[in-house]
């Protein structure tokens, strides 16, 4: 499997510990295999490189737990986010979509108590699909090959924020519809 992770370093030996446990999948190194979506999230930083780094996933003999949008899905999500131990420790590797409204500015609606869980899950069903893979293991660190970087230029920064840009505009006024229907 080639998997994607951009950033502004070269990572070779990813820290499965390094970064949010809060984030959608718990712990662990976030990659995906989608090259165009990690390079959307590309940002300038002076001073710094942005890096696409490249990598190759075995995962013969690992334990992969794979998502699709679901209320499993929503709740293994809500439980990471909320600090809950990870249920899910067993497995080496969990695979599937990212929550939109981490990639999108929606003002913490989902995860404010505002709406109950079905109308947070309606909201975290629309809208684009981003696949993410996260290293959950050391096991499946140790299977994560680097095969290489490469620097993405200002150019081409610019051009993916502004291409999220757009997106992000029409996934706030589809999300905008879509609460309003639920406040109906």
């Amino acid at each position: 499997m080639r998997l994607f992770h951009t950033g502004f370093l070269e990572i070779k030996t990813p820290d499965i510990y390094y970064g949010r446990k809060n984030a959608d999948f718990g712990q662990g190194f976030y990659l995906t295999d989608d090259m165009e979506f990690s390079r959307r999230w590309a940002k300038e930083r002076k001073g710094e490189t942005t890096i696409c780094n490249t990598y190759e996933l075995n995962t013969e003999g690992l334990s992969v737990k794979e998502f699709s949008r679901s209320e499993e899905w929503f709740d293994y999500i809500n439980k990471n986010r909320n600090h809950k131990p990870d249920e899910l420790k067993e497995y080496d590797i969990i695979m599937g979509p990212i929550a939109n409204d981490t990639i999108y500015d929606v003002m913490g609606i989902i995860t404010s108590g505002y709406l109950d869980a079905k109308e947070s899950l309606q909201l975290l069903m629309i809208g684009p699909e981003y696949h993410q893979i996260t290293i959950k293991s050391e096991k499946a660190a140790a299977q994560l090959e680097f095969l290489s970087s490469e620097e993405i230029v200002l150019k081409d920064i610019l051009k993916y924020r502004e291409l999220v840009a757009r997106e992000e505009a029409d996934y706030q006024e589809l999300f905008a519809r879509e609460l309003e229907r639920l406040e109906e």
